[in-house]
This record gives structure tokens, C-alpha cells and sequence, in this order.
């Protein structure tokens, strides 16, 4: 963050000595308790830090590394109309150091002009009255270094919550869905994500048809694979274009040991060339996974061949 004017940390429970190596950098931090924890309010108090004089804010968070460069190219991008930036992400890499989960983050704001909503996967709302634009800064990449060992505990409470203040918000619903069935809870996933599918506010392809995903998976694992199926042929349906639905079903196929089946939907998949920069499409769907599938099909309807290419 060192090519910044300027930079402010809200700590909000270090026990270590965060607090005396952010000043010693120069850098403004504040210390606050936010009880009950939420990361919207976090982020509010965090924005109360920074100087007046600020034009533009880019928040990230402390396991998140800018690629050198990245000040200059906003500055020569930002229009005199531009509200919000848009930049290159990486969510995490894979074990190769290869790009895993990458999509498009849109942390960069006008100072004064927006604040953060949503308990949890909370986004910046603007608050300004001009004309609202969003500006892709080219060439600006994030890149975001996890701690796998955190728990993620939180997320379902405060999901659930989000959901109770804005019942109308699809976004959240989708994003709690999946929470369900990161837990296990398999019915609850079932129940939330069809009703998610059935809101007027739905209707974007990509994340409807992630939702038509995850349906599939849980049927999967309460054994039914009648409807499996269906889920996994509508998921194709919503979003033709994405890799991640044919590559969802060749997975199913293969278990089942329809290898006809996993050999047809693999090369559907390889036909899409294009990997979206959004955060519904899966590394596995852009690696080597469909070339696996796609050999143990060949080897298993005995096109040796084709298996060994």
C-alpha cells in the first residue's frame, strides 16, 4: 500500500504488536471493539480514518497485496465522471502457485460518497447524487493470500442475519444458500436456493445457475440422483456459456460410471474457451480436471487412443 498518500487501519482485536508496527510505518490506526461484530460497520468506522483531502479510497484488507504500479494506473484511468473502480482479483491461488479463483473487485470508491451494507459480504452503496459510473482499471491487480486455518464460523449467523434485515436482497439469499451447504445442511440449501431461483430480483444467468449447482449437490448427497440430474441439466440450460455446470455433470456421470455421458459432457466444456471474470466460475473447471475426466472415459468405453492424447 506504500504507493498510497495516505493509510488507515481500524484493528479491531489484534493481541499481538500490529497496532506499534502500523504506527512506527507512519501509518493512521485506530483501535475500536465492534460488538456484535459485523463487516459492515467495521468498514464504516474504518472510512472515518481517512483525511479530508482523500479523492481516492481502496480498501483492502491485511492478507491482500497490490501488484506494483497499481497507484499510477488509477490515477491515468480515473475519469473526472468515475465513481467506482473495477480491478483484476485474485481470490486464491492454487497449490502450483497458478491463478485459482480470479474475478473482478470493486473496492475503489470516491471519498465521501458511499458507505458498506450487509452484515457479511458487504458491498459499497453509493450514497451520491450525480450520475453513478464504474470504471475498469486496467492492468491493477489485488492479490488476496489467505489463512486457510481461519474459521469461517461467523459467516452463517451473520448470513442469516443479512437475510432477516433485507429479505428482498437475491444476492444475500444466494450467498446464504450456499453457506447451508457448505454445513451440510442439505434441506436448508434445498429450500433456500429455490427460493432464490423464484425472486423477482434473479436474474443474473451465472449465479442462478451456480444456485442450480449447488441444488444438484445436495440432492447428491441425500442420494437422490433422479433429481440430481434434473438440477444439473437446468444449471446447462441457464448458463450454456459456462464451463462449470458441464463440468459439474461429467463429475455426476462419472460416478454413476456413465462414461458416454462424461466423454460428451467434457468436450462441451473444452468447446468454451472463454473464462468469465466473475467470482461464480471454479478453478477445476480451467485445469486439469476436464482432461482427467475426459481420459477416464475414453479408457473406460476403450478408446485407448484418445486416453493416452
Amino acid at each position: 500500500m506504500k504507493e498510497a498518500d495516505y493509510i488507515a487501519v481500524l484493528d479491531t482485536g489484534s493481541e499481538d504488536d500490529s497496532v506499534e508496527k502500523l504506527e512506527k510505518c507512519g501509518v493512521i490506526v485506530k483501535t475500536q471493539k465492534i460488538d456484535p461484530w459485523r463487516f459492515d460497520v467495521a468498514r464504516n468506522e474504518s472510512m472515518k480514518l481517512i483525511p479530508e483531502d482523500t479523492d481516492i479510497c481502496v480498501c483492502t484488507d491485511l492478507d491482500e497485496v497490490f501488484e506494483k504500479g497499481w497507484r499510477n494506473k488509477f490515477e491515468k484511468q480515473w475519469t473526472p465522471f468515475t465513481k467506482q473502480g473495477v480491478y483484476r482479483y485474485i481470490w486464491n491461488f492454487n497449490k502450483d502457485g497458478s491463478e485459482g479463483h480470479v474475478f473482478y473487485l470493486e473496492k475503489a470508491h470516491l471519498f465521501g460518497e458511499f458507505k458498506w451494507t450487509h452484515p457479511v459480504h458487504e458491498v459499497l452503496e453509493y450514497t451520491g447524487t450525480d450520475m453513478y459510473i464504474k470504471t475498469v482499471i486496467n492492468g491493477v491487480q489485488l492479490n488476496h493470500h489467505a489463512d486457510e486455518s481461519k474459521s469461517r464460523k461467523q459467516y452463517l449467523p451473520l448470513l442469516e442475519l443479512s437475510v432477516k434485515e433485507a429479505p428482498d436482497d437475491e444476492r444475500n439469499i444466494h450467498y446464504l444458500g450456499r453457506e447451508y451447504m457448505y454445513y451440510g445442511r442439505w434441506d436448508e440449501c434445498i429450500k433456500t436456493l429455490k427460493h432464490y431461483l423464484e425472486m423477482p430480483n434473479a436474474k443474473w444467468n451465472d449465479e442462478r445457475c451456480a444456485s442450480m449447482r449447488y441444488i444438484s449437490k445436495c440432492y447428491i448427497a441425500k442420494g437422490d440422483n433422479e433429481s440430481a440430474l434434473l438440477w444439473l441439466y437446468r444449471a446447462i440450460a441457464e448458463a450454456p456459456y459456462l464451463r462449470e455446470p458441464y463440468v459439474d455433470m461429467a463429475r455426476f456421470l462419472q460416478d454413476i460410471k456413465e462414461w458416454e455421458g462424461v466423454i460428451y459432457f467434457c468436450k462441451e466444456a473444452l468447446k468454451i474457451k472463454e473464462k468469465r471474470l466473475t467470482y461464480i466460475c471454479e478453478p477445476q473447471a480451467w485445469g486439469s480436471t476436464v482432461y482427467d475426466l475426459l481420459s477416464l472415459g475414453y479408457f473406460y468405453t476403450e478408446k485407448y487412443e484418445e486416453a493416452y492424447k
